[in-house]
């Protein structure tokens, strides 16, 4: 058979089965993993080029499950508050400001910045996601980009009729990496009748709603004072979940939450550091997995991260909640692995095509340098994962059989050009959200 690329002799972690082949092998042929095994390779496997994975492990890349990647702009502009003064004093007037160039730059910088760490797939809610759509293309990454929607700004309806449009432009597009969602923003946000309207084009369209549900207990609160409903609740009965969903964070739900999302089949992002550096809480990952719900990791944005690192998020959410536990054996490695992949992927209804390394689904995946002090002695290699190994020891990313990081640089993006123009719009961003301050405060 012949093949386009044959790794061979390399340690493979498959995560769908999760297993360690010590050593193995997988082909790619054109978009999709044609062949992987334990031991030596089928002869008949013709490669056009061929790696010796020695020294190397293969996996399938990580699945960033909620991001805001163009907020690399605003990273380290506004920190150490809660959420509801970040988003209000700070984040939300520096928004009004955004442009398309602002929000095609900072997507492209986030996007460097999660492929030479090893994220394949991002699912992404923000403003102009036209711009994200286009970033995520020009790079060669998968990305389910949504425009957010909030009923309090101006021109909301014109932004969701963009959103609707652009979603049908997208879908399916740059080989059918580009896979658009519907973005709600929050339960206290949108309106019943948006919410509505939304939910029934997404039917149509056969799209996801991607909303934030129960980040911080102040959000619970009001909602269950102004609607005797907590967000989970409200979301359910707008309809929100029916055309298949991801909710962001989760971290204040209770037991009836929690089986409201199992039943309604709602995949979760679970967003640790974000959740910490806001004092958002703890999210009850492990009654959640108990449950049955579908859970995958996200970053959240730079601007709350403040990076898109998702090996701290894997690391992270398996420490965190064997200290909130008070068990060590809660979120184990191999459960905390399959979250960053395979999990991410059946949260974004993906799973039938990335996740896993198994023949026919899309070759997304990523190989490790493991000759490095911090990786040695090598016992385990998914204990190693999740508990070792960082960003930088991503030596080669391919997504959808395509080469985009090799031997650790993006070849698909100009890395020192995406920096220079990011940095160049997010202070100019900034100045005009100044200057426009100043002359309301003036006025």
């Amino acid at each position: 058979m012949q093949c386009d690329l044959l790794i061979e002799n390399a340690i493979i972690v498959p995560v769908e089965p999760m297993a360690v082949y010590r050593p193995g092998y997988l082909a790619v042929a054109g978009d999709s993993i044609a062949a992987i095994g334990e031991g030596s390779a089928a002869k008949d496997l013709e490669p056009r080029k061929r790696i010796n994975g020695d020294g190397l492990l293969v996996m399938p890349g990580l699945v960033n499950a909620h991001t805001h990647v163009a907020m690399t702009l605003m990273r380290g502009y506004a920190d150490d508050l809660r959420l509801e003064p970040w988003l209000q004093k700070k984040i939300w007037p520096l928004e009004f400001n955004l442009t398309a160039g602002d929000c095609y730059w900072g997507s492209l910088l986030g996007i460097v910045e999660m492929l030479k760490s090893g994220a394949t797939t991002f699912n992404d809610m923000y403003h102009f996601s036209e711009a994200t759509a286009r970033a995520a293309r020009d790079a060669g990454i998968r990305a389910c980009p949504s425009e957010v929607l909030l009923s309090f700004l101006p021109d909301a309806r014109e932004r969701m009729e963009r959103a609707f449009a652009e979603a049908r432009q997208w879908n399916g597009t740059a080989d059918g990496r580009i896979r658009p969602m519907f973005a709600l923003h929050a339960t206290y946000s949108v309106s019943k009748e948006l919410m509505r309207e939304v939910v029934e084009e997404a039917k149509r369209q056969g799209l996801r709603i991607h909303i934030h549900l129960s980040e911080t207990a102040w959000e619970v609160e009001q909602s269950r004072g102004h609607t005797g409903k907590t967000p989970v609740e409200v979301a359910a009965e707008g309809g929100a979940f029916e055309p298949g969903a991801l909710a962001a964070h989760c971290v204040h739900v209770d037991d009836n939450d929690i089986a409201i999302l199992h039943e309604a089949g709602v995949g979760v992002s679970h967003n640790p550091t974000s959740n910490l550096k806001l004092a958002s809480g703890f999210a009850p990952v492990v009654a959640m997995l108990r449950r049955g719900v579908t859970l995958g990791l996200g970053t959240d944005g730079a601007a709350s991260n403040n990076n898109l690192d998702m090996w701290e998020e894997l690391r992270l959410a398996a420490l965190l909640h064997k200290a909130v536990t008070n068990d060590p054996t809660a979120l184990p490695a191999a459960q905390a692995l399959r979250m960053a992949t395979l999990g991410g992927a059946e949260a974004l209804g993906l799973a039938g095509e990335i996740g896993s390394l198994t023949v026919g689904k899309k070759a997304d995946l990523i190989l490790l340098d493991l000759r490095r002090p911090h990786l040695t002695p090598l016992f385990e290699p998914i204990s190693h994962l999740v508990y070792c190994a960082r960003a930088d020891d991503v030596r080669t990313v391919i997504v959808n059989g395509r080469v985009l990081v090799e031997d650790g640089r993006c070849v698909t993006v100009n890395e020192e050009q995406a920096m220079a123009k990011a940095a160049e719009h997010a202070h100019a961003l900034i100045e005009r959200a100044q200057a426009g301050a100043e002359r309301w405060a003036t006025s």
